[in-house]
């Protein structure tokens, strides 16, 4: 056994010790030296494809598709109101109803008549709406919502009533012009025109009227379709009507139909209904119509409409049979007026006096003349055709009429005359 002093065994435990240490360094140095050599050639790798990449892209641009925004299209992006959240579409209804429900009014109707002891009392009465369009007083509504009316009374949003005076109507277009005088002091709302002439199926609407006297209700939809020839009575045919889904009921009629923007687009009038309630098919007067007429009506107290100076008779089978016409409908031209642009353009009246109707109502009237099928090419089988056929006319506009004469049809260009020098007795139904 060797034995070791105090001194060299201290020595030992040191070498020893160092030993050691070199041998774990070595062991860490083994372990870390390849990761790092790996992980660094991973990364040169990594950012060598991020750049193939990028390069790739930028030189293909030809497979990316190109994408148009409509800026145009309704969108759901909500809007913030007063602490309150509206979606955008919700926010226009607000801001539409805001800016003109205090513009329509509620128009009340009573018609008088006579009790057994000659006695005035109330026979009848009616509720319609209608539009301000002056801040003097003026409203815009349909014929049939003030027709036969002994008194008119207009409601205003703030409750207020006035007594309505009629300015002027036309029976043709179903278009009335009120009057009433605000008290003083009193700032209208009035709703402006807007056009007609662009609108497109499937643009909102929004109607405001006082459906079952509930005022200033409002009613939202589409227009569901454009230019409806709609026969209103047995002499009225309106053409050119905007048809919509918008609810319309009985007391919206002569209240205004709405673009998104509150500007008046037509005037609703009629609704297509078994049960007398809204079925989603209502109509509206478009405003070019209605500009046309309520301007009339402010200058004129009627529409200057030109005419045909001629009296006219509703042909029928019974009539066909008789003279030995070969067609049952049109408008047969009883007489022409002597020196009018009517004869002068050729237009002939009937030579063969007949006594028609019974014998109790019988009137004269002349067979053998001209039977009015059409004029401008639009179909005239009926007198509410040909006054519809004639309805956005003015004298001295010349108009194309296709007539049967003797088994043949022929078209003559008639220029129309005004209203005034008119010496028709109009037709017999």
């Amino acid at each position: 056994m060797k034995l070791y002093s105090k001194h060299q065994v201290i020595i030992r435990s040191a070498i020893s010790a160092l030993a050691a240490a070199a041998i774990a360094v070595a062991i860490v140095l083994a372990v870390t030296l390849p990761n790092k050599k790996s992980s660094s050639s991973e990364n040169k790798t990594s950012t060598e494809d991020l750049a193939q990449v990028a390069e790739s892209s930028s030189q293909d641009t030809t497979s990316l598709p190109e994408v148009t925004l409509q800026t145009n299209t309704p969108s759901l992006t909500t809007v913030t109101n007063n602490d309150n959240n509206y979606t955008q579409d919700e926010a226009q209804n607000i801001s539409v109803y805001e800016k003109c429900n205090e513009a329509v009014v509620n128009i009340t109707t009573q018609t008088m008549g006579y009790d057994w002891f000659l006695e005035p009392v109330i026979t009848s009465s009616g509720s319609g709406s209608g539009s301000i369009i002056d801040k003097r007083g003026y409203v815009v509504t349909n014929v049939h919502v003030i027709e036969n009316a002994s008194k008119i009374t207009i409601s205003l949003a703030d409750g207020s009533t006035y007594d309505g005076k009629v300015i002027g109507q036309d029976k043709e277009s179903d278009i009335a012009v009120l009057k009433f005088e605000p008290a003083s002091g009193v700032e209208l709302k009035t709703i402006a025109f807007g056009d007609s002439g662009n609108l497109k199926v499937g643009q909102k609407v929004i109607a405001i009227g006082n459906p079952f006297a509930l005022e200033r209700t409002m009613t939202t939809g589409i227009i569901s379709g454009l230019g409806r020839p709609i026969q209103e009575s047995t002499n009225v045919i309106i053409r050119n009507m905007i048809q919509t889904d918008a609810a319309i009921n009985p007391g919206n009629s002569g209240g205004p139909l709405l673009d998104n923007q509150g500007r008046m687009i037509g005037i609703n009038t009629i609704i297509y209904s078994n049960s007398g309630s809204s079925s989603g098919v209502g109509f509206a007067i478009p405003v070019s119509t209605a500009r046309r007429v309520v301007s009339d009506l402010l200058k004129y107290g009627k529409v200057n409409r030109g005419t045909i100076d001629i009296s006219l008779v509703q042909n029928s089978n019974k009539i066909a049979n008789y003279a030995g016409y070969k067609i049952s409908s049109g408008m047969i031209v009883n007489q022409v007026a002597k020196n009018s642009a009517a004869e002068k353009a050729g237009l002939k009246g009937g030579t063969e006096q007949v006594q028609y109707g019974s014998s109790f109502n019988s009137r004269t009237i002349y067979l053998g003349g001209d039977i009015i099928t059409a004029i401008d090419n639009i179909s005239v089988s009926k007198y509410a055709d040909y006054l519809s056929a004639l309805e956005d006319k003015r004298p001295g506009d010349k108009v194309n009429i296709t007539v049967y004469r003797k088994g043949d049809y022929k078209t003559l260009t008639v220029t129309l005359e005004s209203e005034d020098t008119d010496s028709s007795d109009g037709a017999t139904i």
